[in-house]
Formats: structure tokens, C-alpha cells, sequence
């Protein structure tokens, strides 16, 4: 096996990461995992993860990890309401005998991490990692971290995330402003702090657009709600605006004249103090992207196709990249690192860029006057 007796470095305790680590050690590689989180008891933010076949759910399939899934895994999370922004419905798959959401099965964060964490060999991960730099080392790297430490590797694989702090050791094609900026909120304990809306989303999914603008809203399985805005401005809008998004209250004055022709029961988002908001301008990178493969570093994820979430893609393209780069470095077919790095780039690069391609066509889509028409088209197959 050509990772045989190498020391393999993977950047990110992600989804990708993770999988990717699972995967290796199956193939009794020596694989440690570089993560910034403090500890395993970090809360975990974001939405619900729905996982698909072929890419998420293959991985864990691969990784001999269904049955946790299967225990772990939230079977009404994905049903889905899509609404306008006066509550008129137009899909509601919690009446519905079969819908989409039943092929695309969902689960939170925080159990799907604690699967692969605990599928893996003790001590792979090593906590509160928060990648500075490295440099060529031998023959491999030496990596540093902020806490002054530092660790050698043979191989490294960048999973860290859509702000990799590694990509540009590799390539410095830079990501693209995608013209939609969101807004991140979690609002905990939101049976009590936002009723209304958590009886209306019914421990599933909603999808309200109007105005060309968006709101995303799902529950997990801890009583948090997450939602996103989503609108269209300009790329430097989080600090041209003048928002502390720290601040609550100016947030909230932001929503309710940015979306102040909604109906009232929107502004429930902001009313409780159980809260945290994050901004993101949503980026891709170019659907035409290449580099030449090095001989012993890589990437996965959103480190390797960031793109905005409007088809679901994300952290199935991560797992898929897991599996897929997993197979690359345990095949004896390739004769070294490089070639099989080399394989998996190319297939990635390819699949990342159709996905990209669709995804940006989602965002448009999403984002326009006639947004609810032309997503129950893509619904009925039209």
C-alpha cells in the first residue's frame, strides 16, 4: 500500500475529516486528525444535515457506520413546508404519504460528529489544533499550531473548512462572491423563546421566499431552531452596514425593515436573548478550477469547492471526497502518493464543478421574483 509507514496529517474534524479518518484506519493507516475545536464537547452550530445516496450516505455505508445512522438519524426532520412570506402554503410534505425528504434522510450535527468521533481509534483527534502554517519538513511537512505546538506528517489533507487556512499551499485560486449574503441565527430552547414559528415549522424544514429574498428555517433535535437569511448586496454588506452582529437589538432592526413587509410572526426570530447570529457571505470558487497535483498534500470539502447551500450539497461532497480520496490512497494500482492524489483531484474537480453549477443556479433561482413558481417546478419534475 503506497500510505503504508507514512504519517498522514488531516486538518479539520468536519464531516470530511472525519469520514476520511474512519475510512484509512480501516486500512490500518496511520492517520491523526488536527482539530481547533477546544474538545469533543464543543456545541456543534449549523442545520440539520440531510445525506444522500451515492456520496453521504455511501461514505457511511463504507465506513461500516448504517446502524448508528439508522439510530441516530431524525425521520420527520426533512419534511418540508415552502411558504410565502404571509404563510400562503404551497408544499407541505407533512401531509403528504411520500416526499422527497424520505430519500434524503436527516440528522443533526452533533450526533453525526460523536458516530465518526467514536468510530475512530483513541486519540486520533488531537483537540484545540488551531492550524498556523507549516513548511517542508524531510520529506513530508512540519504543521504549527496556536497553542505552539507542532507535528510532522508525511501527507496532509486540508479539511478545514470553507476559510482553509491550507488551500493556498496548493492552489491560489481565489473564491467568488456569489451576490447573496446570509444570516445565521440558532435560537435555543425555541418551543418557549419562538413559539409560533416552532408550532408552524413542525419539527421539520421550511423553505419562505418572497421579495427575491429567502428564509430557511429547520429544528434539531436539542430544541434549537436555525434559520438563514438570505439577500441579495453587496459583497463588503456585513461591514459597509454598519451591524453589529453581536448586538441583537441592531440586528433585529435590520430584519424588521428588511423584511418588514413579512408577516408579523417572522419577527419571533429575534424576540428571545437565547440566541446566537452569525453573518455569511456566500462564496464559490470557479466552476473551471485546476491546479497542478502535488506530491503530498491535498484538499476536500468546502476547502476544496466552497459553495453556497442552495442544493443541499455540501457535506455530501465532503464525504463523498472522503471516500473517494480513501480508495485513491489505498489502491496498489497507483505506483506512488502522487498519482493517487492526482486521480482523486481530477474526478473531485470534475463532480464539484456540476454541483457548483447547480448550486449557483438554485441560488439564482431562490433569490428571484418568481422564486416559489419556479422551485415547485423543480419539485414536480418540470
Amino acid at each position: 500500500m503506497i500510505i503504508q509507514d507514512k504519517k498522514i496529517a488531516i486538518v479539520g474534524g468536519g464531516p470530511g475529516g472525519l469520514t476520511l479518518a474512519r475510512l484509512l484506519q480501516l486500512k490500518n493507516a496511520d492517520v491523526k486528525v488536527y482539530e481547533r475545536d477546544l474538545n469533543k464537547e464543543v456545541r456543534v452550530q449549523g442545520a440539520t444535515l440531510d445525506l444522500h445516496e451515492g456520496s453521504g450516505l455511501e461514505a457511511l455505508q463504507r465506513a461500516g457506520l448504517m446502524d448508528d445512522f439508522k439510530t441516530n438519524f431524525r425521520p420527520d426532520a426533512g419534511k418540508l413546508k415552502v411558504l410565502d412570506k404571509n404563510l400562503n402554503i404551497y408544499l407541505d410534505e407533512h401531509s403528504e404519504e411520500n416526499s422527497h425528504s424520505e430519500d434524503r434522510p436527516e440528522i443533526d450535527r452533533a450526533p453525526l460528529r460523536k458516530i465518526l468521533l467514536g468510530s475512530l481509534q483513541p486519540d486520533t483527534v488531537v483537540w484545540d489544533s488551531h492550524f498556523i502554517s507549516m513548511e517542508k519538513y524531510e520529506e513530508g511537512w512540519l504543521l504549527h499550531f496556536k497553542n505552539s505546538t507542532s507535528y510532522d506528517a508525511d501527507i496532509v489533507i486540508a479539511a478545514d473548512g470553507a476559510n482553509s487556512k491550507i488551500r493556498h499551499y496548493i492552489t491560489d485560486i481565489q473564491p467568488i462572491y456569489s451576490g447573496v449574503t446570509m444570516v445565521e441565527g440558532n435560537i435555543y430552547n425555541a418551543e418557549i423563546n419562538a413559539p409560533k414559528i416552532w408550532k408552524l415549522i413542525n419539527g421539520g424544514k421550511i423553505f419562505a421566499l418572497d421579495n427575491e429574498q429567502t428564509l430557511l428555517l429547520s429544528t434539531k433535535g436539542d430544541g434549537t431552531l436555525t434559520f438563514y437569511t438570505g439577500c441579495k448586496v453587496g459583497e463588503n454588506w456585513v461591514k459597509d452596514s454598519g451591524i453589529d452582529f453581536n448586538n441583537k437589538k441592531e440586528v433585529s432592526d435590520w430584519f424588521k425593515t428588511e423584511f418588514g413587509s413579512w408577516d408579523e410572526i417572522w419577527q419571533e426570530l429575534f424576540e428571545s436573548d437565547e440566541i446566537s447570529i452569525i453573518p455569511r457571505p456566500q462564496y464559490h470558487y470557479p466552476i473551471d478550477q485546476k491546479w497542478e497535483t502535488l506530491p503530498n498534500i491535498t484538499i476536500l470539502g468546502d476547502a476544496a469547492h466552497r459553495m453556497p447551500p442552495y442544493a443541499g450539497e455540501g457535506v455530501n461532497m465532503a464525504m463523498q471526497d472522503a471516500y473517494e480520496l480513501a480508495e485513491c490512497l489505498t489502491n496498489d494500482e497507483f505506483k506512488d502518493v502522487q498519482s493517487a492524489i492526482s486521480s482523486y483531484e481530477e474526478k473531485m474537480l470534475e463532480r464539484a464543478s456540476e454541483i457548483t453549477r447547480l448550486t449557483l443556479e438554485n441560488t439564482v433561482l431562490m433569490h428571484s421574483e418568481n422564486a416559489i413558481e419556479n422551485l415547485m417546478k423543480i419539485f414536480s419534475g418540470g
